[in-house]
């Protein structure tokens, strides 16, 4: 839909009784079968959703504002504001309301329909029918007056009517003319009739009401009406503290009227409301919504008004970033420009993004450059709030200036290296300001909201920033307190700053994997952090605890091969003896850390565990915790004997297999099937090991060699006993290593047949391939010439 007739922004009143912007989008009124009835629809501008579904009540009473506002409450203290772009949307949707209702569309609020007698309906059409007369406004009149308005706050009807009686008669300042004579007079009694009267008109929730008493000329006056509490025994001393105490800072010279008057008017009203006002009660609530909502608009208007002032915030900038300028009014102007954010709030989307754009473009990063750094406490305060502003609305806006600042920029003053050192140099002994700046620190390294960015390598881009020019600078009080076997120090403000880097740095491992991952492994950064379990606050303990548990989290080999390498579970299972089983939330941490590997089977870590700590840990018997670890271990490890097992036979039934063909020679299919068992055995042993399991062993290579050896001399009596083409193919054929070395040969004693040897090697077993006919034809040849040759292998394998 594109009438802007009917473009709305909803607004819902949240419980601290101010305005939510809900979102803007267009509303409809149509049958909807669901509500079975005439409902108001809301769908959004930006993807069509639906923002408000509100079937129309024959008993809700509806308020029309402003001309351009549509008030109701739905439930319990649950209020909503349709706020129209232009009067003739409004109009067009009061009018459905009013038809729903059975109303006229000249009202601007409809009657409450309860279920009651036929005497109280004839009552209250009575009432409608006829309008509230006032009496004339006088000192001896007041008792009745008060009594009247009090009387018509129970029915809708005459609230609208007395509404619009006290309007056409200008009788807010008649009253104010009897209450200079009460004041004068020192008429007591009046003077609480009045507060009353003025009390109950507040009640009344009109915004046209509202928009005479709080006018320059009569503001003050209802205020002093507000003075004269009957249940106070001495009148409040309001007027005085906004005249005298509450002073106007024009930290820049305004020029503009308008604005000075709104801002004037909404400090004053915002005073009467939380101040002057009794706390209202869980009926009176809803009935003061028009005042919030006066409020929050004039806050709306104020932004709107200063954003158009372009000389007004040039000026500002310019003088918040002068190095002239006095602290103190630098102070003012930071306090004007946290204020200023703090309005900003009350805006759509649409123009909260506009506003910071604003900002951004005259300055706002590098002026919070300065004042950060500033000693003054209200100065570096207000300069954290308005960076939060900033970064939880576009953290963007942030990490863009920062990679800007990359190449041209010392490290010491670049913007993320001062929030940094704001934080470690908090003096707070809560450390206020630090949890605020880590707070801003973690939405800025949160990967999640720069997957939204248009600039696609904003992630990688900034991530490689952080981890190059700002992490060192976050982990330099870490690195100093862990320099020796045990903390260095251990006073409470540290270990909490040490608390909150623990948290962010717990942060980096689960969302920068790679980034975290390397620099974690380059600087040995796990080791000094456990230096933190000997900590003697428990607190401490748990956040290096945290942070161990988070990279195992990850199930990463090389963090696993970190942590075996560098014996790092040595530290918690020293901090676990020495909780001594105390039942408390360090043994179970540490507890839950362990159940983890032993649920997700991590081998490496559990073997680690098992083999090094074994003794200490099964000697635990009030959770079954390491039994299970125990047995997860005894459980793998039968699992690799049987697999050597398995190795060893198959490698010594291939030995004796030689002999099976008194020619030694094989199918080229099962030769192929024998060298491709032969590697896949192979596989499962490490580079440089020996493929027979008791190679290492020097009797073994012994009992090897002399077996190999008897091998031979069978061989040789068989080929002697045989003929001398058998001698000859033996000598060929005797090949038993690929690894033609003189060294590890050994040579079988002369056959009687011949002068023959066979060559035996220790490792492997290489046949050689070709043609049985060729090869007879070759040895045929080489017995003519009266010579026995050693021919070269056709196809060597290595092992």
């Amino acid at each position: 839909m594109t009438d802007t007739r009917r473009r709305v922004k909803l607004y819902a009143l949240n419980a601290d009784r101010q305005w939510d912007d809900r979102g803007t989008g267009h509303v409809s009124s149509s049958y909807v079968d669901r509500l079975k009835g005439v409902s108001l629809l809301v769908r959004a501008e930006s993807d069509g959703s639906l923002l408000l579904e509100s079937k129309i009540q024959p008993d809700t009473a509806y308020q029309k504002q402003q001309d351009t506002l549509i008030v109701w409450s739905e439930g319990d203290n649950f209020d909503l504001a349709l706020s129209f772009q232009e009067k003739a949307g409004c109009d067009e949707i009061w009018e459905k309301i009013c038809q729903v209702q059975g109303k006229d569309p000249s009202v601007d609020i409809t009657q409450d329909i309860v279920e009651e007698s036929e005497d109280e309906r004839y009552d209250d059409m009575s009432d409608a029918a006829l309008p509230v007369e006032l009496p004339p406004c006088e000192l001896s009149r007041l008792e009745e007056i008060d009594e009247l308005i009090s009387s018509c706050l129970t029915s809708p009807i005459r609230k609208e009517k007395l509404a619009i009686a006290i309007e056409s008669e200008t009788y807010i300042k008649k009253l104010l003319n009897l209450f200079h004579i009460c004041e004068d007079l020192e008429n007591t009694e009046g003077l609480h009739h009045l507060y009353e009267i003025f009390k109950n008109i507040f009640l009344l929730n009109k915004n046209a009401l509202f928009d005479v008493m709080f006018s320059d000329d009569t503001i003050f006056d209802v205020v002093g009406c507000l003075e004269y509490d009957p249940s106070s025994p001495s009148p409040k001393q309001h007027r005085q503290y906004l005249k005298q105490m509450a002073r106007f800072r024009e930290v820049i010279p305004i020029t503009n009227t308008e604005l000075l008057t709104k801002i004037h008017q909404t400090y004053r009203v915002q005073y009467i409301q939380d101040v002057v006002l009794p706390t209202p009660s869980v009926f009176e609530e809803n009935m003061l919504s028009t005042l919030s909502s006066f409020i929050f608009f004039n806050k709306v208007e104020i932004v709107n008004l200063i954003q158009e002032d372009g000389k007004f915030l040039n000026e500002l900038f310019a003088q918040l970033t002068d190095e002239s300028t006095l602290d103190e009014k630098r102070r003012d102007l930071v306090l004007f420009l946290k204020e200023f954010c703090n309005f900003s709030q009350n805006l759509q989307p649409n123009g909260k993004e506009s506003f910071y754009k604003t900002l951004t473009s005259l300055g706002i990063l590098p002026a919070l450059e300065i004042t950060l750094a500033m000693d003054d406490p209200p100065t570096k305060t207000a300069s954290i709030d308005i960076l939060t502003h900033i970064v939880e609305f576009s953290p963007s806006v942030v990490r863009d200036y920062t990679l800007q600042q990359a190449n041209n920029t010392d490290e010491d003053q670049m913007l993320m290296n001062i929030v940094i050192e704001q934080m470690i140099c908090d003096n707070d002994p809560e450390l206020g300001g630090a949890v605020q700046l880590m707070g801003i620190l973690r939405v800025s390294l949160d990967p999640e909201n720069m997957l939204a960015s248009a600039n696609k390598t904003e992630k990688t881009d900034f991530l490689n920033y952080f981890y190059k020019h700002s992490i060192h600078v976050l982990i330099a009080p870490l690195l100093a307190n862990t320099a020796e076997d045990e903390p260095s120090k251990e006073d409470y403000q540290t270990v909490q700053l040490l608390g909150l880097i623990l948290e962010l740095l717990s942060f980096c491992v689960e969302h920068h994997s790679y980034h975290a991952k390397n620099y974690i492994l380059n600087k040995d950064l796990l080791r000094r952090i456990l230096v933190l379990m000997k900590s003697k606050h428990t607190f401490l303990v748990l956040c290096a605890l945290r942070f161990m548990r988070k990279i195992i989290a990850l199930k990463d080999e090389f963090y696993n091969r970190y942590i075996i390498r560098g014996n790092l579970f040595a530290p918690v299972i020293d901090a676990f003896v020495r909780n001594n089983g105390r039942y408390n939330l360090l043994d179970s941490a540490i507890l839950e850390m362990f159940e983890f590997i032993k649920l997700e089977d991590i081998k490496s870590l559990c073997t680690h565990v098992v083999e090094n700590f074994g003794k200490v840990l099964d000697g635990v018997e009030y959770v079954q915790t390491f039994k299970a670890l125990r047995l997860k271990y005894d459980q793998h490890q039968d699992k690799l004997k049987d697999r050597d097992r398995s190795l060893e036979s198959s490698i010594c039934s291939s030995v004796p297999s030689i002999l099976r063909n008194s020619r030694y020679r094989r199918d080229q299919r099962q030769l192929e099937e024998e060298e491709e068992m032969w590697f896949n055995e192979d596989d499962d042993f490490d580079d440089g090991d020996a493929v027979m399991p008791a190679s290492n062993d020097i009797l073994g290579k012994k009992q090897m060699e002399s077996d190999l050896d008897t091998i031979g001399k069978i061989i040789d009596k068989k080929a002697d006993n045989n003929s001398p083409k058998m001698l000859n193919n033996t000598n060929k054929s005797g090949m038993l290593n690929n690894n033609l070395t003189s060294n590890s040969a050994v040579n079988s004693p002369p056959s009687p047949g011949g002068d023959v040897k066979v060559t035996l090697y220790k490792k492997a077993l290489v046949d050689y391939e070709g043609d049985s006919d060729e090869e007879e034809e070759e040895e045929d040849e080489e017995e003519e010439d009266g010579e026995v040759l050693t021919p070269s292998p056709k196809r060597a394998r290595l092992t």
